[in-house]
């Protein structure tokens, strides 16, 4: 059977998934929707509920608010917390929703230059330089058609760059050199404009 494929989530959608199952996962969160199920309840009832103290109890009051899960008014000298009941059972069709289920996953088969990309580099950065010559050239590569071709560098503007994308600049500035997507001469560097990154 083929499989279908399907849209993947983007990381703001995977990251609220996330942070719903991380809130839903601690024993004490869970019982303070239980009760605020049954009434609207102060910090200081909630603690003696639970019997936890008071800043513990506002913490997890604070994870469940980051939610929209509960509701808080003030009343004289106290905060009163509220279960938001509508906010929990519209992000609970949200996230138990087969179709945004099905997008935990990507289920398109990547080429072997996304496997590398998605496995080595995280928020921009190289977090490791692999050992395997061929991920180390799909990322020497993918870091090399980010360097504007007009530019000239200095030495220490060119580490100080690179230093941005993993702490060994000066192996990636080495690499970058010897595999020839880079040009050196008197301490200037430069891209070479007979290996484009893009055509590599």
């Amino acid at each position: 059977m083929a499989m279908v494929q399907r849209e993947s989530m983007t990381d703001e959608q995977f990251n609220r998934l996330l942070q719903f199952f991380q809130v839903f996962s601690n024993e004490s969160r869970l019982k303070i929707i239980g009760y605020l199920a049954n009434g609207d309840k102060s910090v200081g009832e909630l603690a003696q509920l639970l019997d936890l103290k008071e800043p513990t109890v506002s913490h997890h009051l604070s994870e469940l608010k980051g939610l929209g899960l509960v509701n808080v008014r003030a009343e004289g000298n106290m905060r009163i917390y509220q279960l938001n009941a509508r906010a929990l059972e519209a992000i609970s069709k949200d996230v138990f929703a087969q179709p945004n289920l099905a997008k935990l996953v990507d289920t398109r088969q990547l080429s072997e230059e996304e496997r590398v990309l998605r496995t080595w580099v995280k928020n921009g950065r190289i977090v490791e330089i692999p050992s395997q010559e061929k991920k180390k050239q799909i990322l020497i590569r993918w870091r090399a058609a980010q360097i504007d071709p007009e530019r000239r560098w200095t030495e220490r503007e060119f580490s100080q760059w690179l230093a941005q994308f993993n702490e060994d600049f000066a192996f990636l500035r080495r690499y970058l050199v010897d595999n020839g997507y880079m040009a050196r001469e008197n301490g200037i560097y430069w891209r070479t404009p007979e290996r484009d990154p893009a055509q590599a």
